[in-house]
């Protein structure tokens, strides 16, 4: 019996899994006619492996994924074309940057092209990222906690979706922000969801404008992974 379709995927789809993903929609019905031949001719007990491994929700063995390449090398050394590069890069994740806090505080972060990854982010839903960083500070909380890693996906048109949260690269700063429209259309507001904390009577992180096109790089926050506690 298949699993529900409410069944999570895992966190991480390896390399070959992807690869058979890929052959296994190139060639079925032409190596093979459905599920339950393959499952036979990999040793499954159940069609519904076959199932599971395609919809991502557990990678396949090793040893099984060699032995349907070499039962059905005659289709794939055929006009199969394998992006098994790609199918690496996607299963290899998004390059993790750790960067630290000024000494003051300040939200200031260093330049990631002079960082060297710590490590790398893969889960679905951030394929189409383009790196991850931390969270420094409080200026975005409860959004943002600090110390939590975020994916990061860069627009190159600068084109903001207003009321979205980006990483931005503005002046000597780089930082989180909401951003909001602008009173002109060649402006946003940077918002910070940190409205309780105060100096004074004035809002510790009180929003500004900038112009967008003093943006160096503006990057829209598609994923959170919050730390755990422990």
């Amino acid at each position: 019996m298949e699993f529900p379709e409410k069944v999570n995927k895992i966190k991480t789809v390896r390399p070959e899994t992807l690869e058979f993903i890929i052959l296994y929609n190139q060639l079925k019905g032409r190596a093979f006619t459905g599920n339950a031949q393959l499952a036979e001719v990999l040793g499954f007990n159940s069609p519904s492996s076959i199932t599971e491994i395609i919809k991502s929700r557990q990678n396949i063995d090793p040893e099984k994924f060699r032995i349907f390449k070499e039962k059905y090398k005659d289709f794939i050394s055929g006009n199969v074309y394998v992006p098994v590069t790609q199918a690496s890069k996607i299963a290899e994740g998004i390059p993790m940057y750790e960067i630290t806090a000024t000494a003051s505080g300040v939200e200031v972060y260093n330049d990631i092209n002079d960082t060297t990854p710590v490590g790398r982010m893969n889960f679905p839903g951030i394929e189409d990222c383009d790196f991850a960083l931390p969270v420094w500070g409080h200026s975005m909380y409860p959004y943002l906690e600090n110390g939590c890693w975020v994916a990061l996906k860069v627009i190159h048109d600068k084109k903001i979706l207003p009321g979205e949260v980006y990483y931005i690269e503005w002046g000597d700063y780089r930082m989180y922000k909401r951003l909001l429209l602008g009173n002109t259309e060649d402006e946003v507001v940077a918002h910070s969801d940190n409205t309780t904390e105060m100096i004074g009577n004035q809002l510790k992180y009180a929003p500004f404008i900038i112009k967008i096109a003093d943006i160096k790089k503006l990057c829209l926050v598609k994923d959170i992974h919050k730390k755990h506690n422990h």
